[in-house]
C-alpha cells in the first residue's frame, strides 16, 4: 500500500517562528513513518521556502549558513528533536509552494532553467505546523485551498478570526459566550491623540489591565499595565506588532491573579474537547518568556475544578470553536477569578504549540490520545475536511 505523502510545513516570517521549528521537530519525530511519508517543508522569516536536505537541518538545530548567529534555545523544545532553535537562514534549495493536484504550471520563482520538477512539492496532505502571522491567520490556508491540497487545521476563516483578538472576541459576545471587558484602538489613533486612548480606557476599564496587538499569539508583545504610567509604554509596545491593540481589564482586580484554564479541542463538524489544565506561570502572567524561556511555571493536569465547572468549561470551549467556524484543531484559553470562580472566556488559538510537551497534546495524552495517534487523528481531520469541500459546487454548470 502506498505511503500518504504527508508535507510538514514549518517556520514562516512571525515572531513565533522558532517556536514553529519545535512544534515541527517534534511532529516530525512522532508521525508513524511507516505509514506516512514525510517531507519538511520550511520558510525562512524573509519568506523562502526550503525543503529536502535544507529543512532537516533546521529541524535539528543546524544554521543553513555560516554568519555565526547563534541559534536561540527556548526551553519548550524537545532535546532530542532539536537542541536549540535555530533560527532559518538563508537556504539554497528554494522551491515554490506546492504543486495544486490538478497539474498547472508552476509559476517561476527561479531560474526558468531549473526543471519543474526539481522546484515543486508534491504532498497528498499539508501539515502546517505554523504559529502566528503568515501561518496561522488565513494566509497559508487560503494559498493551499488555491493549490486545492488537504490541510491539517482551521480554514481560512477559522484562521483569520481567531488570530484578530477584536474579531474573535466580536464572534464571542454574538455567540452569547463570558468575555472579560476590553476596548480596541488604532496604533494611528494611539498616534494622533493618546490623552484620548488613556480617556477611553479609564472610562471603560479598571486598572490592572493587559495590552496585546490583535494579531500575534505566544504572549508576544503582551504587557500587564498596573495604572496610567504604565498604560503608555505598554501601548507602545503592542504598536510595534500590529495596527490594531486590544486592552482588557484583567480578571480579579488588584489583589487577586485569575486562574488561566486552558482546554484542547479536536473535531470537524462534532468538536470534542479535552480535559482542562491550569496553567501557574512563573512570572506575574503567562508570557513569551514564562511559556519559553524562564523554568518554573507549572502545568497542572486536570485542572483542580469541580465536574460542573469541568463540564461548563469544556462545553464553552467547543462553542468558542464553533464560534470561529474551526476545523480539526484548536486550543481555547479561559480566566477563572480565584474568588468568585467566575468564567470568562480569553481566547481561541487555532495552531497551538505542538511540541509533545506542549499544552494541547498534553491535555489530550490526559485524556485517553497519545500524541503520535492526535497526529493521525489530525491527518484524518484535514483529508475529511477537503473531501467534505469537494462536494461543493462552485458554478451552475
Amino acid at each position: 500500500m502506498k505511503k500518504l505523502r504527508v508535507g510538514i510545513l514549518f517556520g514562516g516570517r512571525s515572531g513565533e517562528h522558532e517556536v514553529s521549528l519545535l512544534s515541527a521537530a517534534s511532529v516530525f519525530n512522532a508521525i508513524d513513518k511507516a505509514k506516512y511519508e514525510v517531507v519538511p517543508i520550511g520558510i525562512t522569516k524573509e519568506g523562502r521556502w526550503v525543503t529536502a536536505g535544507d529543512a532537516e537541518r533546521l529541524l535539528q538545530g543546524k544554521p543553513l549558513d555560516s554568519s555565526g548567529d547563534e541559534p536561540r534555545h527556548l526551553r519548550a523544545g524537545d532535546p532530542e528533536a532539536t537542541p536549540g532553535a535555530a533560527v532559518l537562514a538563508s537556504g539554497e534549495s528554494v522551491v515554490v509552494p506546492p504543486e495544486p493536484q490538478k497539474q498547472m504550471a508552476p509559476f517561476q520563482t527561479e531560474s526558468p532553467t531549473r526543471r519543474a520538477a526539481d522546484r515543486a512539492i508534491n504532498v497528498d496532505v499539508i501539515f502546517p505546523v505554523l504559529h502566528g502571522t503568515f501561518g496561522e491567520d488565513g494566509t497559508i490556508q487560503g494559498l493551499l485551498e488555491l493549490a486545492d491540497i488537504p490541510y491539517v487545521g482551521a480554514g481560512v476563516l477559522g484562521s483569520s478570526a481567531g488570530m484578530d483578538k477584536d474579531v474573535m472576541k466580536s464572534l464571542f459576545r454574538a455567540a452569547g459566550l463570558p468575555i472579560v471587558k476590553h476596548v480596541t484602538v488604532l496604533r494611528s489613533a494611539w498616534e494622533e491623540s493618546p490623552k484620548k486612548v488613556h480617556k477611553l480606557v479609564e472610562s471603560k476599564l479598571k486598572y490592572p489591565v493587559f495590552v496585546k496587538p490583535a494579531n500575534l499569539g505566544s504572549s508576544v508583545g503582551i504587557s500587564k499595565a498596573h495604572d496610567r504610567k504604565e498604560l503608555g509604554p505598554a501601548i507602545d509596545e503592542a504598536a510595534k506588532f500590529d495596527r490594531k491593540i486590544v486592552i482588557e481589564e484583567g480578571v480579579g482586580g488588584k489583589k487577586h491573579k485569575a486562574r488561566e484554564i486552558e482546554v484542547s479541542v479536536l473535531g470537524n463538524d462534532k468538536p470534542q474537547a479535552s480535559v482542562p489544565g491550569e496553567i501557574v506561570p512563573c512570572k506575574e502572567f503567562y508570557d513569551y518568556d514564562a511559556k519559553y524561556l524562564a523554568e518554573g511555571s507549572e502545568l497542572v493536569i486536570p485542572a483542580k475544578l469541580s465536574k460542573s465547572e469541568t463540564k461548563k468549561i469544556q462545553q464553552l470551549a467547543i462553542a468558542a470553536f464553533q464560534a470561529v467556524d474551526g476545523s480539526g484543531l484548536s486550543r481555547v484559553d479561559f480566566l477563572m477569578d480565584p474568588k468568585s470562580r467566575k468564567i470568562y472566556l480569553n481566547e481561541i488559538n487555532t495552531m497551538p504549540g505542538f511540541t509533545s510537551i506542549s499544552m494541547y497534546p498534553k491535555l489530550w495524552a490526559a485524556s485517553g490520545l497519545a500524541y503520535p495517534d492526535l497526529i493521525e487523528r489530525l491527518i484524518q481531520l484535514g483529508l475529511e475536511r477537503h473531501q467534505e469541500k469537494k462536494r461543493n459546487q462552485y458554478s451552475r454548470g
